[in-house]
C-alpha cells in the first residue's frame, strides 16, 4: 500500500453532516458542525476549521500476514454510495503502550484483546481505514475512519464497544467518538 496523506477538518462546511461528538476519554475537539475529508495535499484554505486532523495511511504494523490477506479479502471499499454514516475516531495511547516492545503491543493487539478477529467479524458492513499521526506530530497516534449503511449502524456501535472492553482499550488515554451521515453519492473527495 503506498502511503495517502489525508486530512479531516472540522467546520462549517463539508460533505459529512456531524450527528454527534463525545469525548469517550480526555478531552473532546471544538463544536463543529460538518467534516471536509482531503486525500492528499490540502488544497483549500482552512481559516473556518475549528479543527485540523492530520493522518497517513501505512502499512498494517500489528498483523500478520494470514490476517492482512483475510482483511483484505473481506474489506468493502471506502465511497460506496449506500454508505452513507460514517464515524470518526481520533485515538491517543498512553506512553505506557509505546513502551511496550512490538511484540508486547502486538500480544495486547490480538492474542488478549483480538482486535483483528473481532473487526472481521463485521466485514464487509463496515468498511474501514487507518491513518497515523504519532509520526507526523500529530495530537492522535491514529485517526480511525469507518463507513457503513444506515443499516449497519447499530453492528458498528457492537463493534466499538467490543474494541472498548478490552485490554487494548486500557492504553487509551484520548478518544472522541465522532459519528457523520451524508447524503447519498460519494463520500470521498
Amino acid at each position: 500500500m503506498r502511503p495517502l496523506d489525508v486530512v479531516f477538518l472540522g467546520g462549517r462546511r463539508g460533505e459529512w453532516t456531524i450527528e454527534r461528538m463525545e469525548a469517550v476519554v480526555g478531552p473532546s475537539l471544538p463544536s463543529a458542525s460538518r467534516v471536509h475529508v482531503q486525500e492528499g495535499a490540502v488544497r483549500e484554505a482552512t481559516s473556518d476549521s475549528a479543527w485540523i486532523l492530520r493522518g497517513v495511511t501505512s502499512n498494517e504494523r500489528y498483523v500478520t500476514r494470514a490476517e492482512r490477506e483475510q482483511l483484505e479479502a473481506r474489506q468493502a471499499p471506502l465511497g460506496r454510495r449506500d454508505a452513507t454514516r460514517a464515524a470518526l475516531i481520533p485515538i491517543r495511547k498512553s506512553a505506557a503502550w509505546w513502551e511496550l516492545a512490538q511484540d508486547e503491543r502486538r500480544q495486547i493487539f490480538e492474542e488478549s484483546s483480538h482486535h483483528v478477529a473481532i473487526g472481521l467479524e463485521y466485514l464487509p458492513a463496515v468498511a474501514r481505514r487507518l491513518h497515523h499521526g504519532r509520526d507526523l506530530g500529530e495530537p492522535f497516534d491514529f485517526l480511525t475512519w469507518f463507513e457503513f449503511t444506515p443499516d449497519a449502524a447499530a453492528d458498528f456501535a457492537e463493534l466499538v464497544q467490543r474494541l472498548r472492553d478490552t485490554e487494548e482499550w486500557h492504553y487509551v488515554e484520548r478518544e472522541i467518538d465522532i459519528r457523520l451521515a451524508r447524503e447519498g453519492g460519494s463520500g470521498r473527495s
